[in-house]
């Protein structure tokens, strides 16, 4: 997704090395900030029986269908109203919903994480999300590359894997292991470009918002690197 600088602030790559690192430093700590906040709203979830049983009832057929549909409008709304409003305060609460939305979508696959290994399992997915998110930004960062030939590709894979999750549910197959490893390399592209974006597409006060598509791409790959992993499991 291309943004216009709220303002017609400069984008990031227009100004000095100095507010460029200002901006990077201050949109990963909200990333961060934003990752603590999904750990923190999960282990609420998941400490409220009443949620853990909707998060499971929420995952069966159709059902599933209807809540992935309506988590991807949901966090699209609340992703354009970060980058639309000028308010900070809205672009934290916008950003505080986010989050909570991603950690609900969470529920039921860490029940199950949970259940077969404990959290040895969740830490495996999310060492390894981490260490692969950091190394796909530091390639950008370093680079100073453009990204944004990859967002044709990003649409097409979203597209073939929402017709893939379709026909799952449709003719009650499996996706597999080679479904995940398929969803994670798109989710590495997705985090090149979001991370690209944060250079060359967001204005030096748009930190808030840019966080957001950051953290969005960095829990898909976390949620396909822990099904890879639960694939494995023998279980």
């Amino acid at each position: 997704m291309d943004y216009s600088p709220l303002d017609q602030n400069l984008v990031v790559s227009q100004v000095s090395a100095t507010e460029r690192t200002t901006f990077i430093k201050k949109t990963y700590m909200h990333v961060a900030m934003a990752v603590l906040g999904f750990v923190a709203f999960e282990a609420l979830f998941q400490s409220i029986p009443a949620i853990k049983q909707i998060g499971m009832s929420m995952a069966q057929g159709w059902t599933w269908l209807i809540v992935l549909g309506g988590f991807a409008f949901a966090t699209g709304a609340v992703e354009r109203w970060a980058m639309t409003s000028k308010d900070k305060g809205k672009q934290y609460i916008a950003l505080t919903i986010f989050v909570a939305l991603y950690a609900f979508l969470f529920v039921p696959l860490i029940y199950v994480a949970t259940a077969i290994a404990g959290s040895s399992m969740i830490m495996q997915a999310g060492v390894a999300t981490l260490a692969l998110f950091t190394g796909l930004s530091a390639v950008v960062l370093l680079t100073g590359k453009d990204f944004s030939f990859l967002r044709t590709g990003i649409m097409i894979g979203g597209f073939i894997a929402i017709g893939l999750i379709v026909a799952g549910v449709a003719f009650g197959f499996t996706l597999g292991w080679v479904f995940s490893a398929a969803m994670i390399i798109l989710a590495a592209a997705s985090i090149l470009y979001q991370t690209s974006n944060i250079l060359h597409h967001y204005g030096t006060e748009q930190y808030v918002a840019a966080s957001l598509g950051l953290t969005g791409s960095l829990l898909m790959m976390f949620w396909y690197v822990l099904q890879l992993i639960m694939s494995f499991s023998g279980d």
